[in-house]
């Protein structure tokens, strides 16, 4: 039993756990996002997915890292422009529109790839982000090589959360984007744009899913294959409840969840067979099922959120 809680105080499981948290906090923040202004986006699974594939792709045809996460972003973008013009112009089932999307770019992202790369046994791979030492700070005992021996998306992935954390709470921006999703009438009569902020945070969020997406293919990974997602993008979504739609707590929600997946991982390794591998699998998603339970309990849902704006309507 002492060897289970010695795992909790290693500087590998918490190293590898700021790596497993790295796409999840891009994909929750960028939920969250879209959701402080009303629009839930349900094509994160599918945008997470493309912005894999496209990483990849830009540094397999000879591109930068930096233009492979670029390329990711951008086309994150599209596809919430897309999920935008639909359910913020034109009104229809955000629910619907969602799904469409992820169906859409999960499926193209198979074709591209599948044009770009010829059926073969062993897919083709890249040369990934590498871990970087800050200098300095990674010497410090346990916490030096835990946070501060990252690849820069990890980095990246912190100061964004700690960025949009400032500019949902403290800018005159976090303060319009929070007013649209609670109220977008009364965000109109002080003289904002509804429309354009929804559409804008949509973009904005999509293209941190498409970074999310591309950290598990020049990162975590060298390659890309269609189901590596594997549902991190429905995860996203349920920690944005969990974070009571809060960047701070949403860090905190990716980092707990990505403990409880990292520490399964090593429990399968000291159990070996004497214990089904499934039930370690389905840890972390009861676990993050209970707490999920406990927060939202106490969460408070935009007002706004899922519902149509019609300019001039009461």
């Amino acid at each position: 039993m002492s060897e289970l809680v010695d795992i909790l105080f290693t500087v590998g499981l918490w190293s590898s756990v700021l790596r497993i948290a790295t796409p999840l906090i891009f994909g929750t923040l960028g939920a969250l996002l879209c959701e402080r202004a009303g629009v839930l986006n349900l094509g994160i699974e599918g945008i997470m997915t493309f912005g894999a594939m496209v990483g990849w792709l830009t540094v397999y045809q000879g591109g930068d890292l930096w233009a492979g996460v670029f390329a990711a972003a951008a086309c994150g973008a599209v596809f919430g422009l897309l999920h935008a013009l639909m359910t913020v112009n034109l009104g229809l089932s955000q629910h619907v529109t969602g799904l469409g999307v992820t169906l859409f770019a999960s499926s193209l992202s198979y074709y591209i790839f599948r044009l770009a790369v010829p059926v073969q046994g062993t897919p083709p791979t890249v040369e990934p982000f590498q871990t970087y030492a800050v200098p300095l700070l990674s010497d410090l005992p346990f916490l030096g090589p835990t946070l501060f021996s990252q690849t820069p998306l990890t980095y990246l992935a912190l100061a964004v959360a700690l960025l949009l954390a400032y500019v949902m709470a403290r800018t005159p921006l976090g303060l319009a984007v929070r007013m649209t999703g609670e109220n977008p009438h009364a965000a109109e009569a002080q003289g904002l744009n509804p429309i354009g902020l929804r559409i804008g945070a949509i973009c904005a969020g999509s293209a941190l899913m498409g970074v999310g997406g591309a950290f598990l293919t020049l990162a975590a990974f060298n390659s890309f294959f269609p189901t590596m997602v594997q549902g991190r993008g429905w995860v996203c979504i349920a920690l944005v409840v969990f974070s009571t739609w809060r960047p701070s707590r949403a860090l905190l929600g990716a980092v707990l969840f990505a403990l409880f997946d990292g520490y399964q991982l090593r429990l399968q390794a000291h159990f070996g067979k004497a214990v089904p591998y499934q039930l370690f699998l389905m840890m972390p998603y009861i676990l993050s099922i209970v707490a999920l339970v406990i927060m939202s309990r106490r969460a408070r849902v935009p007002q706004a959120l899922m519902k149509p704006y019609r300019r001039g309507e009461r």
